[in-house]
This record gives C-alpha cells, sequence and structure tokens, in this order.
C-alpha cells in the first residue's frame, strides 16, 4: 500500500477513488510517564514516555486505516492527514485519514 501525503503518487494515474478512510486510538497516560514528566518540568527535555505513548498511537491508528482501504479494495492512500485531540485530562486521541484509491500498477 502506498501513502503519501499529498494528491497524487508520482508516476502513477489514480484510476479509481473509493472516499475516506480513517484509523482512530485514544490512549491514556501512565503513572511512569506522569512522573517522568513533572521531572522534565523540574529540570527541562523531552518527556520520552509521551514520545513514545504518540508514537505507538499514530501506528495503531495508521494501521487501522490501512485495513479499511484494503478492505476496499485500494491500493494507496493519498491526502492523508493526522490530528491529535484531548479526550479529556490525561486521554489524546490520534485520528488518521486520507483517500482511498487504486493507482496503475507499475
Amino acid at each position: 500500500m502506498e501513502l503519501t501525503n499529498i494528491e497524487s503518487i508520482r508516476d502513477k494515474k489514480i484510476i479509481e477513488h473509493y472516499g475516506l478512510v480513517m484509523g482512530a486510538t485514544v490512549r491514556a497516560r501512565n503513572i511512569v510517564s506522569d512522573l517522568m514528566a513533572m521531572m522534565v518540568n523540574m529540570f527541562g527535555g523531552e518527556v520520552i514516555g509521551y514520545t513514545e505513548l504518540l508514537k505507538e498511537a499514530r501506528k495503531e491508528a495508521t494501521e487501522r486505516m490501512l485495513l479499511q482501504a484494503s478492505e476496499l479494495g485500494a491500493n494507496a492512500i493519498v491526502n492523508i492527514r493526522f490530528s491529535t485531540a484531548s479526550i479529556k485530562s490525561g486521554t489524546a486521541e490520534i485520528l488518521v485519514y486520507g483517500t482511498a484509491v487504486k493507482v496503475e500498477e507499475a
């Protein structure tokens, strides 16, 4: 499956549009990340636990979007975007969405 954040795939023609596909996950912080964040607030630096949490969430949401697109028969997704929102204190939603398409095979 080819993925891109632009509206086309270089040197390939889109031959079918399947429409919007998306994947989402909601993740909660954990006590270890919260403790590390408090220390980082005092001394400065990156909160690695939160960075890893968001990285895993983006990967999971992307996998869900890929599954939806492949079920439609797509072999590519164009115009991919990510969105993050706070659901409530300590939780975040990661949403990824794009347009499922079929492109000519090389």
